[in-house]
């Protein structure tokens, strides 16, 4: 008998094929340029030029840009995720809101970053023009998503509790919210790296002194690839974690959404 072949298997294969096209790009086609100096890097990094760089800068630097970035995405997350999960609930309970909810969440869907960004830059300044675009990021998604998993409950379990004199607001408490978790949950998961992504580009506006975006348009600008590079696969590191950690608590909280039973 053969057994099934772990999951990671595959991630782990797929990232080194990853790795070693990057490593022959940045080798044959991005080779540094003609007259550098002896270990100067090209446009693309090696992977291990880019490791040395950021052991070069150590944790002195990636900690506080790291922290910054990520206090501004969490805060992004809960304020975009909290809205959007209190608008689906309204809708669910007053129905003739639906409309101009999906109206707000498409038209921030399809709000031109560009154009936003510079706005809440001038009118706010500080950190809140990214958490702006952090909540942004998040808010259709989590939106949609909820909305989808509260009208998914059980219409049986529904009757049950109308049958008991429930109303409306019973069978969103007892039925409905439970049935959504698992929907939500999952919009979560995937709000987590598009708050990481808002605030970076926030971070991109200006004005601000720490954070990845800034340390990034920093880097660009002093034509340091490896470091460039290096804070790049760092904000992916973090977008990572925060799908990560929302997985975790989707795959705890939620086990019958996952095909595994909840111990009792």
């Amino acid at each position: 008998m053969t057994g099934h072949r772990p999951a990671w298997v595959g991630g782990l294969a797929g990232g080194l094929v990853v790795i070693a096209l990057w490593w022959v790009a940045a080798l044959v086609f991005f080779p540094p340029p003609p007259g550098a100096p002896p270990g100067a890097a090209g446009a693309v990094p090696t992977p291990p030029e880019m490791l040395a760089a950021m052991a070069s800068d150590g944790a002195g630097f990636y900690a506080p840009n790291v922290a910054a970035t990520a206090s501004t995405a969490l805060s992004g997350f809960l304020w975009g995720n909290g809205l959007a999960i209190l608008l689906a609930l309204l809708v669910v309970a007053l129905p003739w809101l639906e409309t101009l909810v999906l109206n707000i969440a498409v038209i921030s869907y399809c709000l031109p970053v560009v154009a936003v960004g510079p706005i809440l830059a001038v009118v706010f300044g500080g950190r809140t023009p990214s958490i702006a675009l952090a909540a942004i990021f998040c808010f259709f998604t989590t939106t949609v998503g909820t909305l989808l998993g509260l009208r998914s409950a059980d219409r049986a379990a529904m009757d049950v509790v109308t049958v008991f004199g429930g109303g409306r607001l019973d069978r969103i408490r007892r039925v409905q919210i439970v049935s959504a978790a698992p929907a939500v949950l999952a919009a979560l998961k995937i709000a987590a790296p598009s708050a990481v992504l808002g605030a970076i580009i926030g971070e991109y506006l200006g004005g601000l002194d720490t954070g990845l975006g800034v340390a990034m348009t920093l880097a660009q600008q002093q034509l340091d690839a490896p470091r460039t590079w290096g804070i790049a696969v760092v904000c992916g590191l973090v977008a990572g974690a925060g799908y990560l950690v929302l997985g975790l608590v989707e795959r705890f909280a939620t086990p019958w959404s996952t095909g595994r039973e909840a111990v009792s």
